[in-house]
């Protein structure tokens, strides 16, 4: 398969180590800062993927989509923007998959905090609570991963309406409140914790990230997903589409 990518940071430089690896994929493209993205760059891929930021993501966007190659978005930072996007591609008969975190690791973490969360939903004595670390070069917080776990654990748990990223000095946290802290450490490539406690216990489901390879790797088997996928149904898909699909 041959793959577009869209940013040469960190992560791009990853993902493409990971495809130049393998004999199955190759680099079609790499498209940098200083690239005039239009629709026909993407010409001759089989998928393409964005690792870039907020703004180049957004203003990338219409050319990925009349492009007609499906998209695979690792850039974080607009969630806000999440419904307005998946219309607009399924519109276009486009495909695109988004996730916060690619690897496989941090999404069987994701499905265990969420199954934990919900499972502590009918018994009032248990209280929940998330944290993330990640190196000083990250730009937002609370991070991607820890705003889609948030999001899965007020679905999954009655109790918790809200999310609360920074405690207030004139006020106490309260019960409804899901309190999401971050820590912005050295060289961090990315720790997520579930902290769950009562009078009784203590209990944290944790995921540590060794390198940044386990996310390239997932990104890369999503967008060969993704490629099959949209020559049958072509629409908006996340992680958890992708692993429903695989685990049946």
């Amino acid at each position: 398969m041959r793959y577009t990518l869209v940013g040469n940071g960190r992560m791009g430089q990853q993902v493409q180590s990971v495809i130049e690896a393998s004999p199955e994929h190759e680099v079609h493209a790499v498209l940098d800062v200083d690239a005039a993205i239009t629709a026909g760059c993407f010409a001759g891929s089989d998928v393409i993927i964005d690792f870039t930021v907020r703004d180049a993501f957004l203003a990338n966007l219409p050319a990925m989509i009349d492009s007609g190659v499906p998209v695979v978005v690792g850039t974080t930072g607009w969630d806000d923007q999440v419904e307005r996007i998946s219309a607009q591609a399924r519109e276009a008969g486009a495909s695109l998959m988004y996730s916060a975190n690619f690897s496989l690791g941090v999404n069987i973490f994701l499905r265990t905090v969420r199954e934990a969360a919900k499972m502590i939903g009918s018994f009032d004595q248990f209280d929940i609570a998330f944290s993330e670390q990640h190196h000083t070069a990250k730009a937002d917080f609370p991070s991607g991963t820890a705003l889609c776990a948030a999001q899965m654990i007020l679905d999954a748990n009655p109790r918790k309406k809200t999310v609360l990223s920074a405690l207030s000095e004139d006020r106490k946290i309260r019960p409804d409140e899901l309190q999401v802290a971050s820590i912005r450490l050295g060289s961090v490539f990315g720790q997520h914790a579930a902290h769950i406690n009562s009078d009784f216990d203590d209990i944290v489901i944790s995921h540590t990230a060794r390198s940044r390879q386990g996310f390239a790797s997932g990104a890369v088997e999503a967008g060969r997903w993704l490629a099959t996928k949209h020559r049958s149904t072509p629409g908006f898909y996340t992680m958890d589409n992708f692993l429903d699909e695989v685990l049946g």
